[in-house]
């Protein structure tokens, strides 16, 4: 049986509202309850359940779109929702891992002073070996299995040099990079601001001082 999924009441003194989002597709596996789309008032946003398990059959407004009370949003085919076998999940080498870990961690890469010197012997630095020990520390088998490997044997002094100067330009200025990102303001944001707007050109903006002689 088809169900049409329509846009519930509105509060008070609302009109319409914005389909900000769907969280399900045409052709997707729906159950009971489950939230289906987010739609925003000049007040609140409201959150769309499914009426029942089943199917999405057919979206009938997109994001963005100006809705009303009673609108019908999309068409649920009610039926049984099968269970899908739970992804398998790759593992990841323990050097990855590792070394993600300590990326994640930031600051400078603990190593013991025998691998500091072998790091120095074979003119090599820190952030290019990816280690296996405790919270992403190197061990001397990490540096030998690195220069065994074709990244180690295939470096030149000049070119682990330069590895070891831009890594360390790196970690200097990432801390100090300011990312810019323009968003637009949802219709909730809008509101509280061109009420704010509101008030500063209508209230009176006046002091008042009153002077008391309290000499007598």
């Amino acid at each position: 049986m088809s169900i049409e999924i329509k846009v519930p009441p509105l509060p008070e003194s609302v009109n319409d509202a914005t389909l900000v989002a769907w969280h399900k597709s045409a052709g997707e596996s729906v159950s009971r309850d489950e939230n289906l789309v987010d739609l925003e008032t000049d007040k609140v946003v409201l959150e769309v359940p499914a009426p029942a398990s089943g199917t999405i059959v057919k979206i009938v407004v997109n994001n963005g779109a100006i809705v009303q009370a009673g609108d019908i949003l999309a068409i649920l085919e009610e039926g049984e929702v099968g269970v899908s076998a739970a992804p398998q999940s790759e593992t990841q080498p323990v050097a990855e891992s590792a070394a993600i870990a300590r990326k994640d961690l930031g600051g400078p890469i603990k190593t013991s002073p025998a691998v500091r010197r072998l790091l120095d012997e074979h003119d090599l630095d820190a952030t290019m070996v990816s280690g296996t020990g405790k919270d992403g520390r190197i061990t001397k088998s990490d540096v030998m299995l690195f220069l065994k490997s074709d990244d180690g044997a295939n470096l030149t002094p000049g070119d682990r040099e330069s590895v070891a100067n831009s890594a360390a330009t790196e970690s200097q200025v990432s801390g100090f990079v300011r990312t810019e990102q323009r968003v637009a303001m949802t219709r909730l944001r809008a509101r509280i601001a061109e009420r704010l707007l509101e008030a500063q050109q209508t209230a009176a903006m006046l002091t008042t001082f009153n002077e008391v002689d309290l000499t007598e």
